[in-house]
Formats: structure tokens, C-alpha cells, sequence
């Protein structure tokens, strides 16, 4: 078991105050760190974790899951769900690891093993949206439904080969079923409190990756387009949708993050203060000002679906 104490600042070469950092630099931060690439500062923080996590394969599993999403694997065809994309999953992951740099910093006691389980879950979460070449689906959000059972079929495909021991992929497995929210948590029987731990921290990086992204309105009619063909029906249109999102956060996702997931997203604004000297949680800041524009939309355009683009002019990146 691994110890990990907090990080001093003093350590980072670049740290500005609130009042120095624009609009732009913070988002910069938000979104990807230091660089337009999220691998580093995924990379940065696991050196600040653990520093002697071996990265090589997380640089390559990067990379693959980027093939995969791509169309680069001879045996999947590229990703066509514009919501659930490889954007997406690379944020997820992002989050999570800044989960553990913030729980690091809190105190808490996690394994290396641990570590990578919900690494790699992270990044394989999404996976069973994407279509083999046999598959003759025209997208992807067909298997919405479960798509979380075909995630974990993905993941173990993959580890074929890999000399990962069985406990492992039945880990990774319980973490990714916390990430499906039609599951409670609190049915499933965690071997140890450390997975325990990493089911919630994946769990709640992908509500947070989600809800807090700069371009979460604009990608709400992909998320009802990927209902819709996936034979997920509570609302009737993209409009309603948004209606019904501001009730659901505060009815449902504010009690998994907050009850079922043990509040881990707290620990948001510890890594934010560690990192950059930010005493913020940017996650939620940005899921609330989601949130008031939403607000702003649903009193505006009421049932009128062409009323969203004079709100919704930002093109999300694919």
C-alpha cells in the first residue's frame, strides 16, 4: 500500500494567481493542462501521484484507444457517435486522474495497481459504442442500451495477451459498471475499499467530464440523437431534453456524487489548488454555469427546436 502527501507548489514552474489568468488560460488549464494534448498533464499528475508509475504504457494505450476510436484498428470501424467520442473518454480520463491528485493531496492511500485499474477502465468506459467491421449497425448508439456489458467485453479482448491477472479485468469490470447510471453502486460487492474507491472516483469523473465540458449544450441534441437511436426514449426532443437535464442534476446527479460516491468530487478543488493555485473546483463552477444557461434556453425557446441555435452557436470540436 502507497502512502501519498500533498505537493507543494514550489514544485511547479507554472502557477499564476486568479487575478492574472484570463478566460482563455483558464480554459486552457481546464481542458488540457499546460498543452493542447491531455496526456500530458495526464502524465504530469501520475508523476506527482506515484512517481515511479511506469508511463510508457499509458502513452501507448493513449494511442491506441485513439486508433481505435479512428478507425485505425483493422477490426473496428471509426466512431461515429458525436457525444460519447474520443473527447470524450480522453476528459474522462483527465478527470480522473485529477481525482487522485486531489485525493492524494487529501490523504487518502491508494496502490499503484489500483491506479491503473481505473486508468485503464477510464479510458475503455465508452468503448462497447464503438462497431467491429462484422457489425452491420449504422452507428454506434444502437447499443446504448448496455453499452457499458460491451465495454468490458472490449476491455477484455484487449488484455488478451497482456499477462494481467484475472482479478484484475473483474476489477476493471465493477469500476466501469459505476459508470452506468441505471446501476446502483450499492448492489455490488467491491472486493477491497480501495476499488471501492476507484468505481467512484471513474464514476464521478464521468459525470463531472460531461456536465462541466465548455461544449455540453451544444452536444446535448448528439446526447438525444444517441438516445434516439438507441432506442432510449424519455424525451421527445433535444429541447425537452435540456428541460428535463437541470431537474435530473439536482435529482439524481447531485446524490450519486454527493451519497453514492462518497462526495470524491470535493477533491476537485484540492488538485486545482495543488496544481495551478487555484482555489476552485472548475468542475463544478462550469456544471453550474451550464446549468444557468440552460435556464436561460428552456425559458426562451419553450418546444421551438430551431430556437436553440440562436443560443447554441459554437461548433464542438468532433
Amino acid at each position: 500500500m502507497m502512502h501519498f502527501s500533498a505537493k507543494s507548489n514550489a514544485g511547479n514552474n507554472y502557477v499564476v494567481s486568479t487575478e492574472e489568468m484570463d478566460h482563455s488560460h483558464l480554459t486552457q488549464l481546464f481542458e488540457s493542462g499546460e498543452t493542447d494534448d491531455p496526456l500530458d498533464e495526464i502524465l504530469t499528475l501520475l508523476s506527482l501521484i506515484a512517481p515511479d508509475y511506469p508511463q510508457p504504457p499509458i502513452c501507448q494505450l493513449h494511442q491506441e484507444i485513439a486508433d481505435f476510436f479512428s478507425g485505425k484498428h483493422p477490426d473496428y470501424r471509426p466512431s461515429n457517435t458525436k457525444y460519447h467520442n474520443l473527447g470524450h473518454t480522453y476528459s474522462v480520463v483527465l478527470a480522473t486522474v485529477r481525482l487522485f491528485h486531489g485525493l492524494s493531496c487529501d490523504g487518502w492511500h491508494v496502490s499503484e495497481e489500483t491506479l491503473k485499474k481505473a486508468l485503464y477502465s477510464a479510458y475503455f468506459h465508452d468503448c462497447g459504442l464503438l462497431l467491429t467491421n462484422s457489425e452491420d449497425a449504422d452507428s454506434g448508439a444502437k447499443y446504448t442500451k448496455g453499452h457499458e456489458r460491451r465495454s468490458i467485453l472490449f476491455l477484455q479482448n484487449y488484455l488478451q495477451g497482456k499477462e494481467l491477472s484475472p482479478s484484475f479485468i473483474t476489477d476493471c469490470s465493477l469500476i466501469i459498471q459505476c459508470t452506468n447510471l441505471s446501476i446502483d453502486p450499492d448492489t455490488l460487492e467491491f472486493p477491497s475499499a480501495e476499488i471501492q474507491l476507484a468505481c467512484s472516483a471513474v464514476g464521478s469523473a464521468d459525470i463531472l467530464a460531461q456536465m462541466a465540458d465548455r461544449y455540453y449544450l451544444e452536444r446535448l441534441p448528439y446526447l438525444f440523437q444517441e438516445h434516439q437511436e438507441g432506442g432510449v426514449t424519455p424525451h421527445n426532443s433535444a429541447v425537452e431534453l435540456m428541460q428535463h437535464t437541470t431537474f435530473f442534476y439536482h435529482n439524481v446527479i447531485v446524490d450519486r456524487l454527493e451519497r453514492v460516491f462518497g462526495n470524491l468530487s470535493q477533491s476537485m478543488q484540492t488538485h486545482f489548488r495543488e496544481r495551478w493555485n487555484l482555489d476552485r473546483n472548475l468542475y463544478l463552477e462550469n456544471i453550474r454555469k451550464n446549468l444557468d444557461y440552460i435556464e436561460v434556453i428552456v425559458r426562451s425557446c419553450e418546444d421551438e427546436l430551431e430556437c436553440l441555435e440562436q443560443f447554441l452557436r459554437r461548433i464542438p470540436p468532433l
